[in-house]
């Protein structure tokens, strides 16, 4: 059985096999938990991301999918990318979300890896509400974690308020 867990932290810390990243499109880095994990992963992530787009994504990596990369300097074994959808009022996008999970955890047991942890992807400056991301992050971690082979399912948070918030999705 899997374990779906919550913690408060840094996602770049933790020992699992893998990382998830609340990436871009580019794949070349950027703010917030990208650009903590490209800065501590240090030059191999990036360089295997450049490769990444000049042989398969010339047009970046689309939004729900997820490609997995080394961890360079990360205690983990990998880093897999996603690309969350913006937060919209006025569409739903929560398929988006939920694939960008479910494409994850795909990678992941493609790549062998027994514990992933997980950002709150699109919840920053891509400005998902926690509440109803987390909701569908948890509802699709779930769902995936029943067909892996996954020993634990971690979601790392940064802050109280998405603590909080998971912790009222029933992690």
């Amino acid at each position: 059985m899997t374990a779906i867990t919550r913690v408060r932290g840094d996602i770049t810390g933790q020992l699992v096999d893998a990382v998830v990243n609340a990436a871009n499109s580019s794949l070349l880095g950027g703010g917030g938990v990208d650009g903590a994990i490209h800065r501590a992963g240090g030059p191999e992530i990036l360089a295997e991301c450049r490769a990444l787009r000049a042989a398969r994504y010339g047009r970046g990596l689309p939004t729900g999918q997820a490609v997995a990369t080394t961890a360079g300097r990360l205690p983990a074994r990998w880093v897999i990318h996603t690309v969350g959808p913006v937060y919209s009022p006025d569409e739903d996008r929560s398929a988006l979300l939920a694939s960008c999970y479910r494409e994850s955890l795909r990678v992941a047991a493609g790549l062998g890896a027994a514990t992933v942890a997980f950002p709150a992807v699109s919840t920053g400056v891509y400005g998902w509400p926690l509440p109803d991301a987390a909701r569908i992050a948890v509802d699709a971690v779930r769902a995936a974690a029943a067909d892996g082979p996954f020993t634990e399912l971690r979601f790392v948070l940064f802050d109280e308020t998405a603590d909080r918030a998971f912790a009222a999705a029933g992690v």
